[in-house]
């Protein structure tokens, strides 16, 4: 296994033997055999390019029961609100989690099934290539009718949130031990992060639901090293080891698909949107995330709560219709009907008015032409009944 060093011992045989299981021992330790740097080449450097891999999560939310209708909703931004950088060394410039949470968000939307998402976030480049297609149209030139765009399909909901938090260093830890300069060692560290999802009503402007939900990532490293004289002026020198750290995007991507999967069931509890069979309800993936989310506000100390069969639905919707005024508008107030006027010797007419002398139209003074008129629009000024008008 070791065909790149060869080593001269001029030492007592014993000390041979003693190093032959040491070798051993460190080769079942997962140290990858050791070769010439010249030999060593990169894993991997021509795979292809594959989809994501798809998680526990994405598989569960694939296999949400069907929705009566698909809800159109609308997202227009699902931003890093964690204000978070890398840490040193690597760079205090690059954001410590994706950028790109919105269209995560759209492509967990679409597999579900549940929803129709309504492109926002790019929704001015949409109304500019609707312009130019219609202003490039030239039905005369052609002879043919142009083509008519129907309207865009308005929203029932709005998609708010963010990823809300990212803590580095939650937990971390590790053990290890050396003898006689051969030793191993393993270290571990825990990060955070929390992503907030609601439905917004478009409507009423109603917070239907809100999910908060928080994933770890993990990081591991094991290594071993050896470094010890063998025989005089003879030093052994080795080390290897591997670490795992889990993508913070694929983290995010399983928090938001968690996500969608809670608010799918809690608007499926609230009636906020049905099912197409409503015994799908019962099923057990559904329940698994109803009891997951309804276990945060159970009491500990009632493990009767925890067994309970099935998490019923609601019996009325949480979207409440339009809130009346305050205050109802009164009845407009019956007119009163004024008194008949009767002429002397005779009876009341039908009409009450009918007695009554009409009031002679206001006759207005006239006017002579060329007379000036007045600022403001008003009529002129008048002379004295007896005098001629007299130029402004």
């Amino acid at each position: 296994m070791f065909r790149s060093f060869t080593f001269t011992f001029q030492s007592d045989p014993w000390r041979r033997f003693m190093l032959v299981p040491l070798l051993l021992g460190l080769s079942a330790c997962s140290i990858p055999p050791l070769r010439a740097p010249s030999v060593v080449k990169p894993s991997n450097v021509n795979a292809d390019a594959i989809l994501t891999p798809a998680t526990r999560i994405t598989r569960d939310l694939v296999k949400l029961p069907t929705p009566e209708n698909r809800v159109p909703v609308a997202v227009y931004g699902f931003r890093d609100q964690t204000g978070q950088f890398k840490s040193q060394p690597e760079s205090n410039l690059s954001n410590a989690v994706t950028q790109g949470a919105a269209s995560i968000l759209v492509k967990s939307l679409l597999d579900s099934g549940w929803f129709l998402p309504i492109e926002r976030e790019g929704l001015q480049n949409l109304l500019n290539e609707r312009r130019v297609a219609k202003a490039i149209e030239t039905p005369a030139d052609k002879g043919k009718p142009g083509a008519s765009y129907p309207q865009l399909i308005p929203a029932q909901f709005i998609l708010e949130g963010g990823i809300v938090g990212y803590e580095s260093n939650v937990r971390t830890g590790g053990q290890g031990a050396n003898l006689l300069g051969i030793g191993a060692e393993t270290k571990y560290q825990i990060d955070q992060v929390t992503v907030n999802l609601r439905s917004v009503d478009v409507m009423s402007g109603q917070v239907v639901n809100s999910v908060s939900v928080t994933k770890t990532i993990f990081s591991h490293e094991l290594s071993a090293s050896v470094y010890k004289f063998v025989d005089y002026k003879q030093l052994l020198q080795m080390e290897g080891g591997y670490s795992t750290n889990e993508p913070s995007q694929l983290a995010v991507k399983e928090a938001i698909e968690t996500a969608v999967i809670h608010l799918v069931l809690q608007g499926v509890r609230d009636r906020a949107w049905a099912l197409q069979n409503e015994n799908d309800w019962t099923l057990p993936l559904v329940q698994a995330y109803m009891r997951d989310g309804e276990q945060q506000l159970i009491d500990p100390d009632r493990p009767e709560d925890m067994a309970q069969a099935v998490i019923p639905m609601r019996k009325n919707s949480v979207i409440k219709p339009t809130l009346p005024p305050l205050t109802p508008p009164e009845p407009p107030a019956a007119a009163a009907t004024p008194p008949a006027v009767t002429k002397p010797g005779g009876t009341a007419p039908n009409n009450p008015l009918a007695g009554a002398t009409p009031k002679p139209p206001e006759r207005k003074p006239s006017i002579p032409a060329g007379a000036p008129a007045t600022r403001g629009g008003s009529s002129p000024e008048r002379a004295p009944v007896n005098g001629p008008l007299e130029s402004i």
